[in-house]
């Protein structure tokens, strides 16, 4: 080493680079001038090109979310309000029972559908956790692993956080931005979210029900002049005398009363949007099971990274205290192995 000339020595410190953290504040020095790099004594990730970008439209998309939010309860309402003005003097008109007993299922799930909705749409999404960070003194060791800044909060920001431009804050466990609830999913109503659409799927489903059974009560009486082509075993005949159905119940459809059109209305509203809202339940409940949230899935998308598919993944995210065996304790023995093999199976 005492050979090597002195130009040597003086090249070598110019190929290193003094970068500062963001995280503790130590300053480091990089063989290469790397625009990311991550702290050996904290853990902090730095990105040297990020800088704080300009929320262009945050006021447009606030806006946005308070006018879906507010259709959306006054569609709740309407189909509330109208629901129990069509269909329940006729159930009273058929039995007493019958709109007692409904009276009590179709309260239940207004309210259930109306409290989970407003704790979706005005709770906190989920605030991420408060870290001590810019002083050596202050930040232990790995304190802020794989921890990057946010320029827009001005705060650190953990691996599992995503700042939402819309609500203009870090989401803990951000799974999405919904509009139609005016707020982010995070994990602090990401339970109330899975349980409005549960609320909500059930409740479009009975009410498809409920229409069919009212409409076939108050439906006026069918008129068709094919009848004697039922009977004919031809295939021209069966094809005409379906034909003049179809005519006979669009012809006593005119005849309808305010009441039945509004029946037909949430028949067809309820299933579309029952079928819609059941394939979005599917997709959370789907991620849920892999253990990963919507943006996780988009991130890990042309990567070779599979989250641990186990059914522990649905009761952790239920916030069950207790293991499944305790909620069923006669199926704990011959149910429950064999789900738990299943299980196994699944994980990859």
């Amino acid at each position: 080493m005492a050979d090597l000339p002195k130009e040597h020595f003086i090249a070598s410190i110019k190929e290193d680079y003094d970068v500062t953290c963001w995280g503790c504040g130590l300053h480091l020095l990089l063989p290469s001038n790397a625009p990311i790099f991550k702290c050996g004594w904290c853990g902090a990730l730095t990105n040297q090109n990020a800088g704080k970008r300009e929320c262009k439209y945050f006021w447009l998309r606030r806006l946005r979310d308070r006018c879906f939010v507010g259709i959306l309860f006054m569609f709740m309402l309407f189909v509330i309000c109208g629901g129990v003005w069509a269909m329940f003097p006729v159930l009273f008109g058929i039995s007493y029972f019958h709109g007692i007993f409904h009276s009590i299922i179709a309260f239940m799930l207004s309210a259930a559908t109306v409290y989970t909705f407003s704790s979706a749409s005005f709770a906190c999404a989920g605030t991420p956790p408060c870290r001590v960070w810019g002083s050596y003194p202050a930040v232990g060791k790995s304190d802020l692993d794989n921890y990057t800044f946010c320029h827009q909060c001005s705060k650190p920001k953990s691996p599992s956080t995503h700042h939402c431009r819309s609500c203009g804050k870090c989401i803990l466990d951000m799974d999405h931005h919904c509009p139609f609830i005016g707020n982010c999913v995070g994990a602090a109503n990401h339970r109330h979210f899975i349980a409005l659409l549960i609320s909500v799927v059930t409740s479009t489903f009975y009410i498809s029900i409920m229409a069919i059974y009212v409409c076939y009560h108050i439906w006026p009486s069918i008129t068709y002049e094919a009848e004697d082509q039922l009977h004919a075993f031809d295939s021209y005949s069966a094809i005409t005398a379906i034909r003049e159905i179809i005519y006979g119940l669009l012809r006593s459809a005119v005849l309808l009363s305010p009441r039945g059109l509004l029946l037909l209305y949430l028949f067809i509203s309820s299933v579309s949007l029952g079928i819609g809202l059941s394939i979005l339940l599917w997709q959370q409940l789907s991620f849920i099971y892999e253990g990963k949230t919507y943006l996780n899935h988009l991130s890990s998308q042309g990567t070779d990274e599979v989250g641990e598919k186990d059914c522990q993944n649905l009761v952790r995210f239920f916030a069950f205290p207790y293991p499944l065996s305790r909620y069923l304790p006669l199926c704990s023995r011959s149910i429950l192995p064999s789900l738990q093999k299943k299980t196994h199976r699944h994980k990859k």
